[in-house]
């Protein structure tokens, strides 16, 4: 008898524990994934498929000015994380529209071959069907190289540069071993919540806080869907897009007004696994990088942060919001 009560209060708390995984699950596409502001998409055709791109297009809340800003979010990301500063740019007057890349957040997850240089394609044709002529352009993380791209391609298009501690500043591929995207696939499919949490707090911020969690609940949550293989491979191409497609090389060549904003504390390295602790030291380090890609681009500003990592405008909001409207 005892072994039968046993029996039923093991499976009632697997049951449970199920229960409490599937709560956590997310579909690949985030469709429980409530954005700050009314989710649009766009369709696009690309070799042989039918893909949409989800956008946010949020109007003035302040005097319009006449100005938009298109904000491109990081690897890791979509949408979702751009609120506050949706809602600070709003407020100024900005029209502000907010795509999820094709690869991520509510978009597409098509086998494609990615390029930035498509991605930025896509975008400005967004653009265009907006009839949007020109923008100011904000990019964090992978959106920065995205926006580099972008303002690279269509300087006619690009009214200001702005850039959230990007990636890109170094050529990975110098000093982060290959890997097959095939093996990358194979990394992706063990990421577990656990192993985001880590990641952000040993990369991303200075000092976990309990409100960063729900980053952690969104990339973690996908894990739980049955399609996550899918997920995982499209991240697994889009890093062979990073470690393939640098941009550090053409910094020289932008032709629009840009500034850099740098919190000096981000560690951040595209293939940081594959490195030593001691390559690691010396890898990343945008108290350094920030200085010498501002150095580089001409006319460039920064202004940087300290204490602060991979996201300022989550980190830090106040003091990063202040800096970008006032370099507007």
């Amino acid at each position: 008898m005892k072994r039968f009560f046993l029996l039923i209060a093991v499976s009632f708390l697997i049951i449970n524990q199920s229960n409490a995984q599937k709560a956590d699950t997310l579909s690949i596409t985030l469709e429980s994934v409530k954005y700050p502001f009314a989710v649009k998409f766009f369709p696009i055709h690309t070799e042989g498929q039918d893909i949409k791109m989800a956008y946010m297009d949020v109007a003035p809340t302040g005097t319009p000015n006449g100005k938009t800003a298109i904000l491109f979010h990081g690897k890791n990301f979509g949408g979702y994380y751009w609120g506050n500063v949706i809602k600070a740019l709003t407020a100024i007057g900005y029209r502000v529209v907010v795509p999820d890349q094709i690869g991520f957040g509510k978009s597409s997850k098509p086998f494609i071959h990615y390029s930035f240089h498509q991605l930025a394609s896509w975008n400005k044709r967004l653009l265009d069907t907006l009839g949007i002529q020109k923008t100011v352009v904000l990019g964090h993380s992978m959106g920065g190289i995205l926006a580099t791209r972008f303002a690279l391609m269509f300087p006619e298009k690009t009214e200001k540069l702005l850039l959230e501690n990007p990636i890109g500043l170094e050529d990975y591929k110098t000093f982060v071993p290959y890997v097959t995207t095939e093996q990358q696939y194979q990394t992706e499919l063990k990421t577990t919540a656990e192993s985001v949490r880590k990641y952000y707090q040993g990369s991303y911020f200075t000092y976990w806080k309990p409100e960063y969690e729900y980053l952690v609940s969104i990339a973690g949550g996908v894990t739980y869907s049955a399609d996550y293989p899918r997920w995982a491979k499209v991240a697994a191409m889009t890093f062979t897009m990073i470690y393939e497609q640098p941009v550090v090389y053409e910094f020289q060549n932008l032709k629009v007004p840009t500034v850099l904003f740098i919190g000096k504390e981000d560690k951040t390295i595209v293939g940081k696994g594959l490195l030593s602790v001691d390559q690691q030291a010396i890898h990343g380090q945008y108290r350094l990088l920030g200085k010498q890609t501002a150095a580089k681009i001409p006319g460039a500003k920064i202004i940087e942060f300290e204490a602060c990592g991979h996201i300022p405008h989550i980190e830090i909001p106040t003091e990063f919001l202040v800096a970008l409207t006032g370099s507007l």
